[in-house]
């Protein structure tokens, strides 16, 4: 395995030794979802995320991040995100660390959280230490989030709610050998995700 991909794949690591913990099977449920939309969403596997028994059928995300805020309101919009993230080739993101509390409403917690990232999507603003290379070069980009994801009565996901904290953003040029693609993603995925599903 690349420098990343073991903490890649074992992203949820600590999230599943907190769910040996919890006996409420409401809470259960809600983190069970969300380790598998995780999953599928960096899988590349977006779709199945957005299917009826995990999300409901008008999200609402709300994402603050790099001094910008976007309003995600409805599947349609939802769906065109994650498609534009396909698009730009970032859609290969995993937390590090993370810290979550649940409750009958959803969970909500901090997390670390890493993305490979084309050049582009950073903006020149974000060069200040290091030097933009090729646009399509890819980086890493860690920062940490603080989030809020509610569900409903059903255990399905509502929305997600992110804010980022603009002091933590940390960009590093990795090795080429080092970045993990969409396709590699997808691939040490599937045995995760065929694990966890229901």
């Amino acid at each position: 395995m690349s420098r990343y991909e073991h903490e890649f794949v074992t992203m949820f690591a600590g999230l599943e030794k907190q769910l040996e913990g919890i006996d409420n099977p409401r809470h259960r449920a809600i983190l069970k979802n969300y380790r598998r939309h995780g999953l599928l969403e960096v899988a590349g596997r977006y779709k199945e995320l957005l299917a009826p028994d995990m999300t409901v059928e008008h999200p609402h995300y709300r994402l603050h991040e790099g001094g910008q805020s976007i309003i995600l309101d409805g599947m349609e919009q939802v769906v065109g995100f994650y498609e534009s993230l396909m698009a730009a080739n970032a859609i290969v993101m995993w937390v590090a660390e993370q810290d979550i509390a649940v409750n009958d409403h959803g969970f909500s917690g901090e997390v670390v959280f890493n993305a490979f990232v084309p050049a582009p999507m950073l903006g020149e603003s974000a060069f200040s230490d290091i030097r933009a290379g090729d646009p399509g070069e890819m980086y890493l980009l860690r920062r940490t989030l603080a989030f809020v994801w509610p569900y409903d009565e059903r255990g399905r996901l509502i929305g997600e709610h992110v804010y980022e904290d603009g002091a933590s953003r940390e960009i590093i040029q990795p090795d080429p050998a080092d970045v993990i693609t969409a396709a590699r993603a997808a691939e040490l995925l599937a045995p995760e995700i065929d694990r966890v599903l229901p």
